[in-house]
C-alpha cells in the first residue's frame, strides 16, 4: 500500500505547498500527523481508532524516510521534533490509565480491561516509528546531514521510554502480550539510540556524558510526582521507581534533587504497599549516592527520622524493607561502632537496635518474628563488641525465639541461632555469666527438634541441630571448658536416645577440638 492510498484511508487532506519531483506527492508529514491526532482525539469518527492506528503503522512502514524525517525540503519551516513529540503524546494518552480521583490512588482491575489491547496497538505504532528512525539514523536519504534525525531521536525516546516502563512490569493493567510489546519497543529504543544497554541509554557511556535520556525522562515525570498529582495515575509511581532502580553510581548523584523528594513522598503514604515502594527507592539512593551528598542539606537525618518512624508499623513487608535500609543509612550517619572512640557513646545504632529488640520481645505474629530474626544478625555484626550494651534484652529475645516453633521452614529459629552465634563471637568475654541460660535454651531446642512430630523437613532439622551444636561448641571455647560439666548431667536426666546421640556428637567434637589444641601446643 503506497502513501496516497494510506492517506486516503486515513481521510487526510491537503496539498504540498512547494511540490518537488524528488519528493512523494501529498501534504507535509506535519500536516498528516496533526490530522491523525485530531482523529484520535475526536469523540466520534467514521473509523475506529484501532483502524486508524493500523493505518498509521502502515504509514510508518512504507513512507519514505525523507518525507517522514527531513525538515530541509518537504517540511521546511516545521519543527518536526515538536510535531513528533506531540504525536507520541497523543498515542500514549490513548493507552493511558484512567484518571484516579480516589484517595487510595488505585482503581478496580475492571477499569483496566481495555488498556492492554490499546497498549499493544500503540506499542506497535511506536515500534515502527522507532525502527524507521534507527534505519535513517546514519544516512539520510536527502543530501543533508543526519544530525536532525539524531536530534529527533533524542526528543522522541523519553516519552517512548516512559510508555514502555508503564506497560512492561506485570501490573494490573498489563497482560503477557502488552508486556512483550513494551519490552520489544524498549529494546528497539536502545538499539536506535546506538546504545548497548538500558543503563547506557539512560545515563550515557561515561559519567560526564550528557547524551543519556534520564534527565528528560525525570522532567516528564516531575509534574506527575508532586504531592497533589502522584496518585492520579497509578502507573506513575511504578515508572518512577523502575527508572530509578536502573541508575546506579556514579550517575545517580547528579539527579539526587530529582529523585529524593518523590521517593520520600511515596514512602510517607498511609498505604503499606506505597511505603514499601518508597523505602525501596530510598534504599537504592542510599546505596548509590556518596555519603557526603546524602549528608548535605541534612538529607540523611531527614531520611533517618522517616525510616525510624516506620519501625512502629507492625507490617512484615514494610519492616523487611526498612531494616536493611536503616542499616546502610547508619553507616552514612555514624562512624563504625568499633572505632567510635573511648568511651564509646550511644549512637543511632543503639537507638535502632533498642527499639527493634523491644518489639521483638513482645511480638507474637510469626511473619514479623521471622522478619526481625532475619535482620538481627547483620546489626550484631555491625555493632561488634558494642553489642554488650544490649546483651540482657538480646538474651531474652534469643531464648524466647528458640522456644517457639514457627513453621516447617523454621526461619525464625535458624536466624536466631545465627544471631546467637554472632553474639558469642563478638561478646565472648561476657558469655560466662550467661552460660547456664544459653546452654539450657540450646539443649531444650535440641530436645524439641529430636522429639517433635511436626512436618519439618529432615534437612531443616539437621540444619537446626548443626547450628545449635556449633553454638554450644563456641560457648565451650569462650567459657574455659565449663560446658563439659553441664553436658555430663544430660545422660542421667534425658531418656531420649536421639537427644543423647546428638549430645554425644557434640562432646566428641569438643574433645577433638581439645586434642587438636594440645597437639598444636
Amino acid at each position: 500500500m503506497d502513501l496516497p492510498e494510506i492517506l486516503n484511508r486515513l481521510q487526510i487532506s491537503g496539498e504540498t505547498e512547494a511540490p518537488s519531483p524528488s519528493l512523494l506527492p501529498g501534504p507535509p508529514v506535519a500536516t498528516v500527523l496533526s490530522q491523525i491526532q485530531e482523529l484520535l482525539q475526536a469523540g466520534k469518527s467514521s473509523k475506529t481508532k484501532e483502524d486508524i492506528l493500523q493505518d498509521v503503522m502502515r504509514l510508518f512502514e512504507t513512507a519514505d524516510s525523507l518525507w517522514l524525517f527531513s525538515s530541509c525540503c518537504h517540511s521546511e519551516g516545521s519543527d518536526l521534533g515538536k510535531v513528533y513529540v506531540g504525536f507520541t503524546g497523543t498515542l500514549v494518552q490513548y493507552a493511558a490509565l484512567p484518571r484516579c480521583e480516589t484517595d487510595s490512588g488505585e482503581l478496580c482491575e475492571s477499569w483496566y480491561s481495555s488498556v492492554p489491547g490499546k497498549a499493544c496497538t500503540v506499542a506497535g505504532v511506536l515500534l515502527r516509528l522507532v525502527r524507521r528512525l534507527g534505519a535513517s539514523n546514519v544516512v539520510l536519504p536527502c543530501g543533508s546531514t543526519a544530525a536532525p534525525v539524531r536530534s529527533l531521536v533524542r526528543k522522541l525516546l523519553p516519552p517512548v521510554f516512559v510508555f514502555s516502563a508503564a506497560h512492561m512490569q506485570g501490573l494490573p493493567w498489563t497482560d503477557a502480550q502488552s508486556e512483550l510489546a513494551a519490552r520489544e519497543l524498549l529494546a528497539a529504543s536502545v538499539q536506535t539510540a546506538g546504545c548497548e544497554t538500558l543503563t547506557e541509554l539512560l545515563c550515557g557511556k561515561t559519567s560526564s556524558d550528557d547524551e543519556g535520556i534520564l534527565g528528560p525522562v525525570l522532567e516528564l515525570l516531575k509534574p506527575e510526582m508532586k504531592k497533589e498529582t502522584w496518585k492520579l495515575n497509578q502507573a506513575t509511581k511504578h515508572v518512577f521507581s523502575w527508572t530509578l532502580i536502573q541508575v546506579s553510581r556514579p550517575w545517580l548523584c547528579s539527579y539526587l534533587d530529582w529523585v529524593f523528594p518523590p521517593s520520600l513522598l511515596i514512602s510517607d503514604d498511609y498505604r503499606t504497599e506505597n511505603k514499601v515502594l518508597g523505602v525501596h527507592c530510598l534504599h537504592h539512593i542510599v546505596l548509590n549516592v556518596p555519603a557526603a551528598a546524602l549528608r548535605q542539606f541534612n538529607r540523611a537525618q531527614v531520611l533517618y527520622h522517616a525510616l525510624f518512624n516506620h519501625l512502629y508499623t507492625p507490617e512484615a513487608h514494610l519492616i523487611q524493607a526498612v531494616l536493611p535500609c536503616l542499616l546502610d543509612l547508619l553507616s552514612v550517619l555514624e562512624k563504625p561502632p568499633q572505632k567510635a572512640g573511648d568511651p564509646r557513646k550511644a549512637t543511632r545504632y543503639d537507638e535502632v537496635l533498642r527499639l527493634v529488640l523491644t518489639h521483638m520481645e513482645m511480638e507474637h505474629k510469626i511473619p514479623l518474628r521471622r522478619v526481625y530474626a532475619r535482620n538481627i544478625p547483620p546489626f550484631i555484626d555491625r555493632l561488634g563488641i558494642v553489642i554488650v550494651r544490649h546483651l540482657k534484652r538480646l538474651e531474652r529475645v534469643i531464648v524466647g525465639y528458640l522456644e517457639v516453633y514457627d513453621g516447617p521452614e523454621e526461619v525464625a529459629r535458624l536466624y536466631t541461632l545465627q544471631a546467637l552465634e554472632n553474639t558469642i563471637q563478638h561478646a565472648w568475654p561476657r558469655m560466662a555469666s550467661r552460660l547456664d541460660v544459653l546452654v539450657k535454651s540450646l539443649l531444650r531446642l535440641i530436645y524439641d527438634v529430636c522429639t517433635d512430630c511436626s512436618p519439618t523437613p529432615q534437612a531443616v532439622r539437621e540444619d537446626l541441630l548443626q547450628r545449635a551444636a556449633h553454638c554450644l561448641i563456641l560457648l565451650h571455647r569462650c567459657c574455659d571448658h565449663e560446658l563439659q560439666a553441664v553436658l555430663a548431667g544430660v545422660h542421667s536426666t534425658c531418656p531420649d536416645a536421639r537427644v543423647l546421640e546428638c549430645i554425644e556428637k557434640i562432646q566428641q567434637d569438643v574433645r577433638r577440638q581439645e586434642a587438636n589444641v594440645e597437639w598444636s601446643n
